[in-house]
């Protein structure tokens, strides 16, 4: 979910497709607040190779400020609003990662145990041993574990259950010979049964009594099984591509043949949580300041390891370090869905906070990225 690679346009069953011109509406082209004219340069850049909208919340520790570039809805003048919902993808995981380390502060579960203290018997087969893979190396995604699980089979009623992507993932894909770090959602399908073995309720239920509520996370969900459904004022999301003078997008907010249903279940702990740029925000400053897991616990998701992704070579448990061009370094997470959604999210110990959002999955390198964003956003002086 957080991988790159092309952009395509398909045909969609069920989708809606809409032609919309090159050009976007003058009111959903200037930025919502006044200066910061280097990061709105950032942002109608990135814009310019994601789209058709996207956007920015930002700030420090007294105040937050929003810029814009184009619409969250095709051919309208509606912009991409701070409260505004969307699936946020991977940045699911760092949810996920906070409850285990809250475990870890409980003294109910250890980072450097092996999972199957708390999983027997889920954790093998096809080369895996759970008596070898501890639960750091799942949260720091260095476990050896591999892919993902499109293989897995949905229940009669369409949703997936855990058990199942950790299996399906498992069989389906052998062990790297060599673990090092390497990205797989499996590695956080098998933390969100550790989270419901060590606290006896469905991981949804606990992200939410134990983060979601006491953040004032209103706007934040991991939803129910079989609702596809977004909140409020969504951000709509798309799939799409050149085609002469203009755009081709087609509305793949909820799901279309070539990406499936959008059933939350598929991505899971992994990455089936649904939010807005300003909760985001909150809860990276709120981990950052504290108030998620303790001390020593925010200290151990920051011992990182290093990865090949530029811009994100530092990876802990369930956070990226990007160190700043102004010196420093931010801490969040990446996220991006096939069903058309871009984001990431960064928060620095002084209180600054930036996140990103648009409306459908970058799937390239071209520059400048939305690291390259938060980074101007991080290090303005407006």
């Amino acid at each position: 979910m957080a991988r790159t690679g092309m952009r395509r346009v398909g045909v969609a069953l069920g989708a809606v497709a809409v032609l919309a011109t090159l050009g976007v509406p003058g009111s959903a082209v200037a930025g919502q607040d006044d200066g910061h004219a280097g990061v709105q340069a950032a942002l109608v850049s990135y814009r310019a190779h994601a789209g058709p909208g996207a956007a920015v919340h930002a700030g420090d520790a007294s105040r937050s400020w929003d810029l814009h570039v184009g619409p969250k809805v095709v051919n309208t003048n509606q912009i991409i609003g701070p409260n505004d919902a969307f699936r946020i993808a991977s940045q699911t995981k760092t949810f996920t990662a906070a409850v285990v380390v809250q475990l870890v502060d409980e003294g109910k579960v250890a980072l450097d145990a092996p999972i199957e203290r708390y999983l027997p018997g889920v954790v093998a087969g096809n080369g895996y041993d759970g008596n070898r893979i501890t639960v750091r190396q799942l949260l720091q995604q260095t476990s050896g574990i591999n892919g993902d699980s499109g293989n897995a089979r949905a229940k009669p009623d369409g949703t997936y259950d855990l058990r199942e992507l950790v299996r399906a993932g498992l069989a389906g894909n052998p062990p790297k010979t060599e673990p090092a770090w390497n990205y797989s959602n499996i590695n956080y399908y098998i933390a969100g049964l550790l989270i419901e073995q060590v606290t006896g309720m469905p991981a949804r239920d606990a992200i939410t009594a134990r983060i979601v509520r006491p953040l004032g996370l209103n706007q934040t969900s991991l939803p129910a099984p079989g609702d596809k459904s977004l909140p409020g004022a969504y951000v709509h999301g798309y799939r799409g591509g050149t085609a002469g003078p203009v755009f081709l997008w087609l509305d793949t907010t909820f799901g279309d043949w070539g990406t499936g249903p959008a059933e939350p279940t598929r991505w899971s702990t992994a990455g089936g949580m649904i939010s807005t740029l300003s909760d985001l925000a909150v809860f990276d400053q709120g981990l950052a300041d504290g108030k998620v897991v303790s001390a020593a616990g925010l200290a151990e998701m920051r011992k990182t390891v290093a990865t090949d992704w530029p811009g994100s070579e530092h990876y802990g448990l369930g956070l990226w370090g990007h160190d700043l061009s102004c010196g420093g370094r931010a801490w969040g997470l990446l996220g991006d869905l096939t069903t058309g959604y871009s984001s990431a999210t960064m928060a620095t110990d002084d209180g600054r906070h930036a996140a990103i959002v648009t409306n459908t999955a970058v799937l390239n390198n071209d520059t400048p990225t939305r690291l390259d964003v938060l980074d101007a956003a991080l290090c303005d002086k407006e």
